[in-house]
């Protein structure tokens, strides 16, 4: 390696990536239900019991969409445009007779993810018992944590006074080893000091954007904890498995990709599984 290249690389690996808060305003809540005032009227009360839990929300306004109100996606676009909410909240499978079908989340779902700016909080189908009534454990998932300013910031907005914010990164184990064996076949690029050094830097990157975020928060007087869960794993089964660990109350979850119109790889497979955990779409 040249002097030149030595110096480049000390200079780029200096230069980290700092978050910077994105103030967010949660005021206006539009709930989306396809059942009769009577339910929708428990439904609005867990979910506002949910939210008003949170360190960034105060006094938030409800209005509410009954099934009747909606039969197409067209319909139910009108009432989001009339109402200008900050935040939509749903449950899977709208206008579906089986409710609970554990494999897709519905037609109305998936378009508002992907045709609405809106964030839409995921909630539980109401017939289900147990949602959580606070968010006193948050947890921000992606595939590439540094740098996501307003996934982190959304995530900030909803955790709880005194509760816990987890910022998670798990570097996907088999694509870094299909670049060690690619790497291995290259005679001049010694092998075992080049796994070591890339893995150090994949750790590092995410390990170093997470501290800049609880540096910031906690200069903001944010009253929760910042907790950083970095590692080396398989996406879908490891994320599965902190969301579990940690008693998550929420999800924090990425659903738009540039390069595609469908839900965001990681994010999908995600919200089909995790059935019983509130999730905020974005």
């Amino acid at each position: 390696m040249t002097n030149l290249d030595q110096f480049e690389s000390t200079f780029k690996s200096a230069d980290k990536a700092r978050f910077v808060y994105e103030p967010v305003s949660l005021q206006k809540l539009l709930l989306v239900t396809d059942t009769e005032e009577s339910v929708a009227s428990g439904f609005k009360s867990s979910v506002e019991q949910l939210l008003n839990s949170a360190a960034g929300v105060e006094g938030i306004e409800t209005s509410v969409v009954l099934g009747g109100d909606f039969d197409q996606i067209s319909s139910l676009l009108e009432q989001i445009g009339q109402h200008q909410p900050d935040l939509i909240c749903t449950y899977r499978n709208l206008h579906v007779e089986a409710a609970d079908y554990p494999y897709s989340l519905g037609g109305y779902l998936d378009v508002l993810t992907q045709v609405s700016e809106i964030p839409v909080l995921v909630m539980p189908h109401p017939r289900f018992a147990g949602s959580p009534t606070s968010t006193q454990s948050v947890m921000a998932i992606t595939d590439h944590l540094t740098g996501d300013d307003h996934l982190v910031s959304c995530a900030t907005a909803l955790t709880s006074s005194g509760g816990t914010l987890f910022l998670t990164h798990v570097e996907d184990l088999t694509t870094f080893e299909r670049y060690i064996e690619t790497i291995a076949k290259i005679p001049e690029i010694d092998t075992s000091t080049a796994q070591q050094a890339l893995l150090e830097q994949l750790l590092r990157e995410p390990r170093d954007y997470i501290a800049s975020c609880s540096e910031v928060l906690t200069s903001r007087g944010l009253p929760f904890q910042v907790q950083s869960l970095v590692s080396v794993g398989h996406h879908l089964a490891d994320y599965r498995r902190l969301v579990e660990e940690h008693n998550v109350d929420l999800l924090v979850l990425n659903t738009k990709d540039e390069d595609q119109l469908a839900i965001h790889g990681l994010a999908y497979p995600l919200t089909i599984e995790l059935r019983e955990t509130p999730l905020l779409l974005l």
